[in-house]
This record gives structure tokens, C-alpha cells and sequence, in this order.
């Protein structure tokens, strides 16, 4: 298991992992416009249409430029709708075909990520212990104890500035952990008095209200993954390259799918990191012994898996007439990858949140079917979409373990 993954596996599982439990540390709010200078929020802020970590997040800000994506459509160029790794919490967000603000240029605007990074020997975890241990309230300068931790504190206090200017004119920002646990969240609003963000993620403020917590909360990431920080999606700059970026994302499906990463690991090491087919060859491993429990990464995976690989059918079948000659074998894939959402839907019960960890032998068994399934499913998906990448005359090419 990788560093993030242990990081995020201490992480209680009712505190911070269920959906229901994040998204309310404060008091949420009507989306409505309003821009007083100490209270500032974008009405008409679309919520998360797909349950995903990276990339929604771009959909929901670029709609407010007047950009009508489809989730599905994006799911599909950012690579995320052909995905799944791990099995382990971090796999939806480290396993991942592009950068955020790499999806922000490719479709022509301008991004600027501003993270908080590390002094040396003085951590960002450091400054993040010292919110904590003053009940939560990021502390003064004066209490803070060296000059680097001090420059944190006013590195950290810049980028929440540059959220809230972005909001000031109309413009949703995306920040790490803002209202989730290790995902991009819409930033939608703040309110000075309370010390609040306001705005949705993949499964906070998703409805009639934003969801609320506190603007330093981006800070607390270093607990559990990624480093607190923001992207900041400025004016249009270049041009869509649809073909491009489509062919490019069939293309990335199937590498990934035959990934060989880490599979001279696999029977040497008690759990290893794995990619595309393999990966979903690990789950059905992990659970055809009687005694295995569903875990942490079985249910974020679960929950992410089954949306994403859901909108790849739309992907498929809404690009599909733009490709006439490929056109019967994009829709064949998209039939596929919708019979591999449907098998998992129905495996709720036995996988997400609310599923008892066990061990179940019984359930296990009935994961193993539905796992196998939904893992057929994919692997013709795949093939169906590699022999139109050879019909359109761009034939896949098939990563050995050299290449990876």
C-alpha cells in the first residue's frame, strides 16, 4: 500500500469517509447571489452530476463560462470514465490519465494551480498541527514558532484570498479538500463573518444548498492526501481540439486497460498497486477468499467505479456519430461498459458504505460473481474500442512492462 493509501486508510471510516458525513461543518446556504465584501456567492452554480474526485469540478466551473459539456463527455476526455485501479482509497485520484488543470487547458482556458508546499525541514503538516492545536482556528503569526511556518501561515491566507477575489467576480473556484475528503470541490461562495467556504463536491452540497466548512479545512488535507491547495481557471486562451482529444482518449482506455504496472509484484508482496484489468482482477482475488473484508478503498472505489464507467456508455455513445466509420463498434462498446455499470449497481448492498465489512462468505461469493461480470463487461468495452481506434486507422498500441 502506497504512502497516501496509509494515510488516508487511518482516516475513521464514520468520521470522514461516508458521503453523508462531510459538507456540513457550518451552516450551509441558499445558492443566491450576493457580493457585500465580507459575504460573496455565484448563484446558479450547477451541482456534481457525477461522482468523481478530479474532474467534474471543471464541468461545474467552465458551466458557468457559458461551456455545455456534458459530464459524461468530459468523464470521457479526461480519461476518468475508462479508469480503475488500487483496489485502495487513493486509487481515483492517483490513478489518473491527466492533471486537473491539464483537462482546464486542453479544452482552451487558462489554469493556474497554487499549492502549498513544503519548507525543507518545516512541513505544511506542522502548520496544519498547529490549527488543531488551537482549536482549530489558525493561529497568529506571533504564536507561530519559525519564520517558515510563519511564511506558511501567509502562503496558505494568499491562496484563500485568491479563492475568494475569483469569487468577488462571478467565477467558481476549485479547491483541494474544501468540502470532501482528498477531492477537487467547487468553491461557490465564503462568508467572512462565519470564516466559510461555500459550494459543492462529489458528495456535499449537492443539494438545495452549498455545503459549508472552513476556509483554512483545505489545510487539513495533509492528513489524509494531497497538499492543500487551488486551481484558478482564467480566460479562454486556445481552441478545443475535439478529434484530437477524443481519439486521444480511446487511445488512453486501452493502454490502461492492458496496464502491466506492478504485475511482476503480484505473488511476491502481500498487495500491490494495479491497473486497468489487473486491478479488477485483484478485486475479484481479494474477495474469493472466505475470510476478506470489505474495506476502505472497496467502497470508494465502488462508489466512483460504477458513475464513471456509467458515463463512459454516454462518452461512447454521444461521440459516436462523429466517428462514421467506427460508429457500430463505439456504440457496441458503450453497450458493454453500460452492462458493466448496471452489474455494479446492483452490488450496492454488498460493497458501498452502508455494507457490513464482514467477513461474509456468502457475500463474498456473490461479490465474486458480480465483480467478474462487471469485469467481462469492461474487457469487451475495451476491445470494442481498440477495434475502432483500427477502423478510424489509428490502431492501439499495447504498453509492455518496459514501457510502464
Amino acid at each position: 500500500m502506497n504512502t497516501l493509501c496509509k494515510a488516508i486508510a487511518t482516516v475513521t471510516v464514520s468520521a470522514a469517509w461516508l458521503p453523508v458525513a462531510l459538507g456540513q461543518e457550518g451552516t450551509a446556504m441558499t445558492p443566491q447571489a450576493v457580493n457585500d465584501g465580507n459575504r460573496a456567492c455565484v448563484a446558479g452554480v450547477d451541482r456534481y452530476r457525477v461522482c468523481e474526485p478530479l474532474y467534474e469540478c471543471v464541468r461545474v466551473v467552465l458551466a458557468k463560462r457559458g461551456e455545455a459539456y456534458t459530464p459524461e463527455y468530459l468523464q470521457g476526455i479526461s480519461g476518468a470514465a475508462f479508469r480503475i485501479a488500487g483496489i485502495c482509497p487513493c486509487a481515483p485520484t492517483c490513478s489518473a490519465a491527466m492533471q486537473t488543470e491539464a483537462l482546464v487547458g486542453l479544452l482552451g482556458y487558462k489554469a493556474r494551480r497554487i499549492n502549498l508546499d513544503d519548507k525543507g525541514a518545516v512541513k505544511v503538516k506542522d502548520l496544519a498541527d498547529a490549527l488543531q492545536a488551537d482549536h482549530k482556528v489558525l493561529p497568529e503569526e506571533a504564536k507561530l514558532a519559525s519564520p517558515e511556518l510563519r511564511e506558511l501561515r501567509r502562503e496558505l491566507l494568499a491562496i484563500l484570498d485568491a479563492v475568494k477575489t475569483e469569487v468577488r467576480a462571478g467565477r467558481p473556484a476549485i479547491v483541494w479538500h474544501a468540502f470532501t475528503n482528498a477531492e477537487y470541490d467547487v468553491v461557490a461562495g465564503f462568508d467572512e463573518a462565519q470564516g466559510t467556504f461555500l459550494g459543492r463536491g462529489s458528495y456535499a452540497g449537492n443539494g438545495a444548498e452549498l455545503a459549508s466548512a472552513p476556509q483554512t479545512r483545505t489545510l487539513t488535507a495533509v492528513y489524509v492526501g494531497g497538499p492543500p491547495g487551488a486551481i484558478l481557471v482564467g480566460e479562454r486562451v486556445g481552441t478545443f481540439d475535439a478529434r484530437k482529444a477524443e481519439i486521444g482518449a480511446l487511445h488512453e482506455a486501452v493502454r490502461h486497460a492492458h496496464s502491466a504496472k506492478n504485475l511482476e509484484k503480484v505473488g511476491k508482496e502481500p498487495w500491490v498497486f494495479l491497473e486497468g484489468l489487473a486491478a479488477y482482477e485483484q478485486w475479484v482475488r481479494h474477495f474469493s477468499d472466505p475470510a476478506a473484508k470489505r474495506e476502505l478503498g472497496d467502497a470508494y472505489c465502488y462508489g466512483i467505479y460504477r458513475e464513471t464507467h456509467r458515463a463512459a456508455a454516454g462518452f461512447l455513445r454521444e461521440i459516436a456519430p462523429k466517428h462514421a466509420a467506427a460508429q457500430a463498434l463505439l456504440t457496441e462498446a458503450a453497450g458493454h461498459f453500460q452492462g458493466e455499470a448496471d452489474q455494479l449497481k446492483g452490488a450496492e448492498a454488498l460493497l458501498w458504505w452502508q455494507s457490513p465489512e464482514g467477513p461474509d462468505a456468502a457475500r463474498n461469493q456473490r461479490v465474486v460473481e458480480v465483480l467478474t461480470k462487471a469485469r467481462g463487461e469492461y474487457a469487451a468495452g475495451i476491445e470494442a474500442i481498440g477495434k475502432a481506434l483500427a477502423t478510424l486507422g489509428e490502431p492501439a498500441a499495447v504498453p509492455t512492462p518496459a514501457q510502464e
